[in-house]
């Protein structure tokens, strides 16, 4: 059955789990969605685990043009989700509106996420008032990793957890229809969720949110680059695909591949002819 808002919604009201992963390409984005994953968020993190780049800031609408289309051809069931990159919303509510439009014509999006809560409850809104579902994303907000001096918890103190909750309650009054915590104490997390009449989605938030989201790459040991505390690896595939990748030029150099059942055939008659 496909995921919708409604259906989304309705997982929180009935206390069921909502299960997230990244996603940016179609070959991967068809496995998720065959396995039951309810979301696929193409997140800006491509930048990171797809393209090389340091931060998320460097990734265009057009990167997330790119892959948010080829995900969206392999998924059937699970609702797509893209990230609005850096500059793509904050430069004005006008933007904002233009570029949400743009993953959803162009993405082929079902829902579209951008990062921050009272600052950007006008550009929520008004993405909302044009018949585009919003995804919210508070606390640690990637893009926002200069200002923040690093990727660091956030609403540690009192002063940050209210204004966590302020943001929280912002985004839900502007009409966004689920809100990603990251890198929030799992406590406040889920005195947050309990507050919530939308959906949480939880990314090193504690397991009280109403959902989870991972980047794939981590939970499959693919990116090693930087590891987040609130990563576990569900396998290995990194150190498997390595494995087969140097058993591909053993075999190349040594001439056992390709053998003869990895060859096509012509008739002797025919060589002779060549000759």
């Amino acid at each position: 059955m496909k995921n919708t808002v409604l259906t989304l919604q309705q997982a929180k009201k009935e206390n069921k789990k909502i299960t997230m992963l990244t996603a940016y390409d179609y070959s991967t984005a068809r496995l998720m969605d065959e396995a039951g994953v309810n979301m696929l968020l193409v997140g800006d993190s491509l930048g990171n685990v797809v393209l090389g780049y340091e931060d998320t800031v460097s990734v265009t609408m057009e990167d997330m043009i790119h892959h948010g289309a080829a995900v969206a051809r392999g998924a059937k069931n699970a609702m797509v989700v893209v990230d609005m990159p850096f500059m793509s919303y904050q430069t004005s509510v006008y933007d904002a509106v233009v570029n949400a439009g743009r993953l959803m014509k162009e993405a082929r999006a079902n829902a579209v996420k951008l990062e921050g809560g009272v600052n950007v409850a006008e550009q929520i809104k008004a993405i909302v008032a044009a018949g585009i579902p919003v995804v919210a994303h508070i606390g640690l907000t990637p893009q926002s990793v200069n200002v923040f001096g690093g990727h660091k918890v956030q609403g540690k103190t009192e002063a940050a957890a209210k204004k966590l909750i302020m943001d929280a309650d912002a985004v839900q009054a502007a009409g966004a229809f689920a809100v990603v915590i990251e890198g929030v104490p799992a406590r406040l997390a889920a005195l947050i969720t309990g507050r919530m009449d939308i959906p949480t989605i939880g990314i090193g938030a504690g397991a009280g949110c109403d959902g989870q989201v991972l980047v794939y790459q981590d939970m499959l040991g693919m990116y090693a680059d930087f590891t987040p505390k609130f990563v576990k690896k569900f396998a290995n595939v990194g150190e498997v695909m390595k494995a087969a990748f140097r058993q591909y030029i053993e075999e190349v150099n040594s001439g056992a591949f390709p053998s003869e059942e990895h060859c096509y055939a012509i008739d002797d008659e025919i060589m002779e002819l060549l000759q």
